[in-house]
């Protein structure tokens, strides 16, 4: 299991933003590959990069970020926000990110997810992102009226990679993970579930780790020192 620290890149710079809110942001860094280099050095197995202004807007201009970064990156890297046609994927897989990550698509267009997955096995993964149990699209800023329940049990057998499963009431707000939900997301679905939304302490992390998780992405608590990196992987293994 991996702890992934998040990487949030808006406006050229690494930030947090509370439960998805475009309005409501931290700006820990003024680079984003600077914040990735911190995670780095201290010892991160896997990073959890999201372009919000292409979550938000569809168009950005961070690739250039997440290019730089997956070159630097000894650990695999993983890429949300706004990827929406077979081409920007097929672009961040060959600037070296080892898994990109499809939101809105992959409920809006499942035709174009299954190419994905077929054109680029191993590399595909998918966030669900729940508000109030029902999935949210478009960087957080409409809910569908489709249940998260449904849409994870929906993958199963499809070839993803990974889900990774965000809490968004709980995401940025410190406030602790959402365990039974987490929970019942392992139990719904075969895919391997990354979890995501308000892990702030080690206890967050002792709670989450005897479920079947790929892993556990943490940002703001990361950020403001409630959580240390080198804490949360220890609480992995003890």
């Amino acid at each position: 299991m991996h702890i992934l620290p998040a990487v949030d890149i808006k406006g050229g710079k690494a930030v947090r933003l509370f439960q998805g809110e475009k309005d409501k942001e931290t700006v820990y860094a003024d680079s984003p590959v600077a914040a990735a280099e911190q995670w780095l050095e201290q010892g991160a197995t896997y990073l959890h990069i999201v372009d919000l202004d292409g979550a938000f807007d569809g168009v950005s201009e961070n690739e250039k970020f997440i290019a730089e970064i997956a070159k630097i990156s000894p650990v695999p890297i993983e890429v949300g926000g706004g990827i929406r046609t077979l081409e920007k994927a097929q672009r961040l897989v060959d600037f070296g990110v080892a898994r990109i990550i499809i939101g809105t698509k992959a409920l809006e267009d499942r035709k174009l997810l299954d190419t994905m997955i077929e054109k680029l096995p191993g590399h595909v993964n998918v966030g669900v992102d729940a508000r109030d149990g029902y999935v949210s699209v478009k960087g957080w800023t409409e809910t569908s009226q489709t249940k998260a329940e449904d849409m994870l049990a929906e993958l199963s057998g499809s070839g993803v990679a990974a889900i990774i499963y965000t809490d968004i009431s709980r995401d940025g707000a410190l406030v602790g993970v959402n365990y039974e939900a987490m929970k019942k997301a392992t139990e719904v679905t075969d895919v391997p579930i990354i979890a995501s939304g308000g892990v702030t302490s080690v206890e967050d992390i002792i709670k989450l780790r005897d479920l079947p998780l790929f892993g556990i992405i943490s940002g703001k608590a990361l950020y403001d020192g409630r959580l240390s990196l080198k804490d949360a992987m220890d609480a992995l293994n003890k």
